[in-house]
């Protein structure tokens, strides 16, 4: 017991520092690592992102208990959520709220029966790239040629109360609402807001010296 004493004195702060920086990932912010490309060309392999754990709740530490709610979540929002359907962390762009009529065909959706605005970004052999606006956010989505389309359509659905159907940007190579259902508000962990550094998977692991301290929103 002595020793113990002893040990805790010598290193008490290490172990406040370390408790406090724990419930501090848990409920302010925190960052992940993004191991597919499903989000691309906004989120590429290997981007570390960072997430506001307290843009929609404020939470119990190391829970998923909410004490207050701060916000929710908007179309255009990209989350990151546990999800239950895919026994997964998953990180995906908010695209129907609660209440509202979604549907796509041939990769342009329809919300509330409003067609989406696009506009070419480029376009070769592999992939088209667009511009898609969605309640005056702008981002980029990318359309494999190559890959299968059964995702490219589907037609309208309500999104329950208290749910958000989800895409990722990589429209045809994206496990999402279109495959696990819509996401419970209760899963939902923080907002995505930046890229804090990137490791280049294909480049021995080696910084991507653009896409430092990036937002993720135009």
């Amino acid at each position: 017991m002595h020793k113990i004493k002893i040990f805790w004195k010598n290193n008490k702060q290490l172990f406040i520092f370390i408790i406090l920086m724990s419930v501090f990932r848990s409920t302010v912010a925190d960052w992940y690592t993004v191991p597919t490309g499903s989000m691309q060309p906004t989120i590429k392999e290997g981007d570390r992102i960072v997430v506001n754990k307290m843009a929609y709740d404020l939470k119990v530490p190391f829970t998923q208990t909410s004490l207050i709610k701060t916000g929710e979540p908007e179309r255009g929002d990209i989350i990151v959520f546990e999800s239950k359907a895919a026994t997964n962390r998953l990180i995906k762009r908010v695209i129907g709220l609660p209440g509202d009529n979604v549907s796509l065909h041939n990769e342009v959706l329809l919300i509330n029966d409003e067609k989406l605005n696009y506009t070419m970004v480029t376009e070769n052999n592999h992939a088209l790239v667009a511009d898609e606006t969605i309640s005056g956010l702008t981002h980029r989505i990318r359309i494999e040629k190559n890959a299968s389309d059964r995702l490219s359509t589907f037609s309208t659905m309500t999104v329950p109360k208290n749910h958000y159907l989800v895409m990722g940007d990589n429209r045809r190579n994206s496990a999402d609402s279109r495959v696990y259902g819509f996401v419970p508000r209760t899963e939902v962990k923080g907002k995505a807001t930046a890229i804090a550094f990137s490791l280049d998977y294909d480049d021995y692991y080696l910084p991507r010296k653009n896409r430092f301290f990036t937002s993720l929103y135009n």
